[in-house]
């Protein structure tokens, strides 16, 4: 069965390195995510990027560079990803967020062959 639909994406981009009570901010957000019904959300890990500050952060074994980008994305209908907004007001102190409409095609239940 195909299920498709207008949604809204949410890319939340952090540091690996930014925290919530001493643990992963990410960890945080995935928590809260689920516990405010979301459909889903997956956590990225960067090898390599820079943001405001233009410092490029490597996972290249020669460099000690630390703090590597982390992408959060959360995929729901828009009025539930809005109506979490204010949690990352709560949590994010550094870090951009990005909302962009999509469209959902999700495949479910499909016999495999």
């Amino acid at each position: 069965m195909q299920l498709t639909g207008k949604a809204l994406r949410t890319l939340i981009f952090l540091g690996e390195d930014d925290t919530w009570n001493h643990k992963p901010l990410h960890h945080e957000i995935v928590k809260r995510a689920r516990e405010a019904g979301l459909a889903g959300a997956t956590v990225l890990h960067g090898c390599e990027g820079f943001g405001t500050t233009s410092r490029i952060h490597t996972d290249e074994i020669l460099s000690l560079t630390e703090d590597l980008p982390i992408v959060v994305i959360i995929v729901d209908a828009e009025d539930k990803v809005r109506a979490f907004l204010p949690a990352l007001d709560e949590l994010i102190a550094n870090g951009t967020v990005l909302l962009d409409e999509v469209e959902i095609l999700r495949y479910e239940g499909a016999p495999r062959a």
